[in-house]
């Protein structure tokens, strides 16, 4: 694969410019796009393969690269095409002429309605039809970029589009160079043989110090830079360790600001004075903890119930804040959520203990021994639990004989989706998969309460 370097000044004008937007710490992967990009008339790769988590600048840096330079290029979500013939005729009747681009949100209602447009039901039917229009439009001496965002959708479909996608350059014989930007790894999407080799550019996680140079970009304009800066550094003191999403980290900064900021424009605290600053964020931080990912209420919602505590604590939308202890969950789903509690926080060899029969009984001096040598598990976290120690458990707390069936299987999943028990490895078909309970202790004690269950007998904190 042939890499074209573009010359000094120009690659640090692109870089520069995307600075301007508000796009920073991800120099070097433009810098490396620049290059792989070249100049419009150069033949470029035939595939690009962009990934990272979600909130890393993938798209952000994509699209505003071929838009600042003004290369010819076309925006689809992966989301919005259910089949390849909406995929097909969406990048025929989207292709723009020279010195013409799309942006990510122009769309063209009426075109079920032209007369113009162009339909396409089969891959041999599109490649004649690219290569007409494209010729049409006089785009045959420049490079045109496809971007297909949230590509992972490709691995659900027609196991024949990606391979043809991928070699649309060599079908086609044009300049046409497919970028696929994906939160998967490149290797989740090989099915078989013959696929083409994209060329693989990885947009690693931010770090704390780069989140923290982002977050503050979003400084109010009524706010000193070097206070808002003080805030963010809060922030990610209480979040870094358990959340890494920066669209998250900033819903929360911007959530909990007034919180932050009301006591310093009352003059009841000095900018200076860090300390009383941090007592006074600490409890809403440690509150919005709990629901970080939950989307339990609106923005809106959550910054009327912010006004009203910071106007009148005792009003009753100030009392409303949201909690995961009113959370509904079907029968079984609630005695598989307490036994996840269970196998988290009790230790693997005190399972025979509680839950079987004829277990035997504990010696005083082995009661005095663990009251002097344990340390606390609820303050050490939750640990990782085998599926088959999960089940274990629940068949023995739960009331009646369960048949095991697919069915309890499929509430661990929707427990999971809830974001109630995180799922660690078992994506391969040989590892097993592990979990992790994510609730506290005072939401399980409510949940044990709707199915009569006494959870602190089973709890070996609580001996």
């Amino acid at each position: 694969m042939m890499e074209v370097e573009l010359p000094l000044e120009k690659s640090t004008e692109d870089v520069d410019c995307l600075t301007d937007n508000n796009i920073c710490c991800r120099q070097q992967q433009i810098k490396m796009l620049l290059s792989l990009f070249g100049q419009r008339s150069h033949m470029t790769p035939g595939a690009l393969f962009v990934y990272g988590h979600t909130g890393t600048g993938k798209s952000l840096v994509i699209q505003s690269l071929l838009s600042c330079n003004k290369l010819p290029h076309i925006l689809v979500n992966c989301v919005e095409c259910s089949s390849a013939r909406f995929l097909f005729e969406h990048i025929l009747n989207n292709i723009p002429t020279p010195h013409e681009t799309r942006s990510p949100t122009e769309t063209n209602s009426n075109d079920d309605e032209d007369d113009d447009y162009l339909h396409c039901d089969d891959m041999t039917d599109f490649i004649r039809q690219l290569v007409k229009t494209v010729s049409d439009r006089s785009l045959r001496d420049q490079t045109l970029y496809i971007v297909l965002d949230k590509a992972e959708r490709f691995r659900d479909g027609n196991v024949n589009l990606l391979p043809a996608v991928l070699r649309l350059q060599e079908l086609s014989g044009l300049n046409v160079c497919v970028i696929l930007i994906s939160e998967v790894v490149w290797e989740k999407f090989r099915t078989g043989t013959g696929f083409y080799e994209p060329y693989c550019i990885h947009f690693p996680d931010y770090n704390k110090q780069e989140l923290m140079e982002i977050m503050c970009l979003d400084t109010p304009s009524t706010c000193e830079k070097d206070l808002y800066a003080m805030y963010v550094n809060i922030v990610l003191s209480v979040f870094h360790m358990v959340c890494r999403d920066l669209r998250e980290l900033r819903h929360i900064a911007r959530l909990n600001y007034p919180y932050f900021i009301e006591p310093v424009e009352r003059g009841e605290i000095q900018v200076a004075n860090v300390k009383k600053l941090w007592r006074n964020i600490e409890p809403h931080l440690k509150k919005a903890l709990k629901g970080v990912y939950l989307r339990e209420v609106s923005s809106r919602q959550w910054e009327q119930m912010q006004q009203a505590e910071l106007e009148d604590p005792d009003s009753d939308l100030a009392k409303a804040t949201p909690s995961r202890t009113h959370v509904e969950l079907p029968y079984y789903s609630k005695f598989l959520l307490i036994a996840a509690y269970l196998a988290s926080y009790n230790p693997m060899k005190y399972d025979r203990r509680f839950f079987a029969k004829n277990s035997g009984k504990t010696s005083r001096r082995s009661k005095l021994i663990k009251k002097n040598e344990r340390a606390s598990n609820h303050l050490l976290g939750p640990k990782m639990f085998p599926i088959d120690r999960l089940m274990a458990i629940f068949y023995s707390i739960v009331e009646g004989n369960v048949i095991p069936s697919a069915h309890i299987y499929v509430q661990i999943s929707s427990l999971v989706s809830l974001h109630l028990l995180s799922q660690i490895g078992g994506e391969d078909k040989i590892a097993a998969p592990k979990y992790k309970c994510m609730v506290n202790l005072d939401f399980i004690r409510s949940i044990a309460r709707t199915v009569q269950f006494d959870v602190m007998r089973y709890l070996y904190d609580f001996l």
